[in-house]
């Protein structure tokens, strides 16, 4: 792997993400994925490169008010492809940047085939290579012979978490003459609304609680007992033991959804249920809704049984149940320089989930600044990084020092990452002003970003 070829291993959101940029750059790239190669992974269903798994939503895009919003801008304005991908092939959602999944990987897919720069092999790679610029993207379901392989050469245990994936409902099963159509406040894209929603009383919604907390879950072996959840995945039975209305609170909050089923002479427009279940688009065809908020480690039998008591999905019919599985990351601010280089062995670098990033959109960031990186050391220049009052550089630096070692968890990117603003800013115009501070720092660096590279 030493002919002037960029490695990249893993063809996740990341790995693709890094092969494009590196590609872009004029530079060489050979992508292995196992995935079609004879191997698979507990969580995904296709060989395709940037699957989505858990979810299909890239959560909120407004790029004023919100830190993922702005991640999103930032990408774009850098020829991201998973951010292509995703604004071609995108779904309603409200505010939220959701994409009909298949059409998205496959578009990424062929994106990468079809690049003259990039070889994809279908292999498992099982060790970290002794030389040759390579980037690990193998994301949190690393094949265990290349985790031990990680381990041997960092010299130190991998963290793991567990993750959770929700279920997924054909469309024409779900009754709309109890559920309806609306996005909360009414700030959905389409007239109508882009969420199906399904009410509950507080009579059922407190059967259903209780049918959470007693339903059959998924066992843990031995060696998973000790193993966290990150909250961001949380399962909904999880969320259910914390308390009776946290779910109120959550996942299935009622508020700015009028029932349009419950209207009266005085309420002509219906009032807000006890609680509700919110399905969101899951492709383009509209034939396909995840249930939003439910992750679950119930088993199947157990979620088919309780999932048809929540009113409209009575003769639901599931096109994926909900799954656990165990994810993996590294402790980035003690092994990763800032460049995202291995300390050990700065020939590698890690990007994606297995840094310890959270999110779709962070791990294709963080895969963007791998092979942005990588392909400037190539070329024998130094890529000045990010400033940190943008999201990608609060990214990068809460991934590659930031954080404390000691206790470092997964993290999605969030306003906490940015440096404190310079001057005083009333409460509502904060989340404004980071924004403008990061585009105007960011849109600085990118301008110079060539010139640095090219001198």
């Amino acid at each position: 792997m030493t002919d002037g070829t960029i490695t990249i291993i893993g063809g996740g959101l990341a790995g693709s993400e890094a092969a494009w940029q590196i590609a872009s750059q004029g530079r060489k790239v050979r992508l292995f994925e196992m995935r079609g190669g004879g191997d698979m992974t507990p969580a995904h269903q296709t060989d395709g490169l940037a699957e989505l798994v858990c979810s299909n939503s890239f959560r909120s895009d407004d790029a004023e008010r919100n830190a993922v919003g702005l991640l999103h801008q930032e990408m774009r304005d850098l020829d991201s492809l998973i951010m292509r991908c995703a604004d071609t092939h995108k779904v309603p959602a409200g505010s939220a940047l959701a994409m009909d999944r298949d059409r998205f990987s496959d578009a990424v897919t062929q994106a990468l085939s079809e690049h003259p720069n990039v070889e994809i092999v279908r292999e498992r790679v099982d060790t970290l290579p002794d030389s040759g610029l390579t980037i690990v993207a193998t994301g949190p379901l690393t094949a265990l012979s290349l985790a031990e392989s990680i381990g041997a050469t960092t010299g130190a245990d991998a963290l793991a978490f567990f993750d959770a994936i929700a279920p997924i409902v054909h469309r024409h099963s779900v009754d709309m003459d109890i559920a309806w159509m609306a996005s909360r406040w009414g700030k959905g894209e389409s007239d109508e609304g882009d969420y199906i929603n399904c009410p509950m009383t507080k009579e059922q919604y407190l059967a259903f609680h209780q049918g959470l907390i007693e339903g059959e879950k998924t066992e843990f072996k031995d060696w998973e007992k000790d193993t966290p959840y990150f909250d961001g995945c949380m399962p909904i039975e999880v969320m259910a033991e914390r308390g009776v209305d946290t779910l109120r609170y959550g996942p299935m909050k009622p508020v700015g959804l009028d029932n349009p089923h419950a209207a009266t002479a005085e309420h002509p427009k219906g009032r807000w249920p006890y609680a509700v279940v919110q399905l969101r688009q899951d492709n383009a065809l509209g034939t396909l809704w995840n249930m939003v908020g439910f992750q679950t480690k119930l088993k199947h039998g157990a979620q088919i049984e309780l999932f048809r008591t929540i009113p409209g999905l009575e003769k639901a019919e599931f096109a994926r149940l909900g799954g656990l599985h165990r994810n993996t990351f590294i402790n980035s601010p003690r092994l990763l320089d800032g460049e995202l280089r291995l300390k050990s062995a700065p020939h590698i670098r890690f990007a994606g989930q297995i840094t310890g990033c959270e999110g779709y959109v962070e791990s294709s960031a963080v895969g963007l600044m791998a092979g942005r990186l990588a392909a400037a050391e190539m070329a024998g220049k130094a890529m000045p990084l990010p400033p940190q009052t943008t999201a990608l550089g609060a990214l990068l630096g809460h991934i590659t020092g930031g954080a404390d070692a000691r206790d470092y968890q997964p993290m999605n990117v969030n306003f906490g990452l940015f440096p404190d603003l310079d001057e005083r800013v009333h409460k509502k115009q904060r989340k404004e002003a980071y924004t403008g501070r990061a585009r105007r720092e960011f849109v600085s660096w990118a301008a110079g970003l060539g010139r640095a590279i090219a001198a």
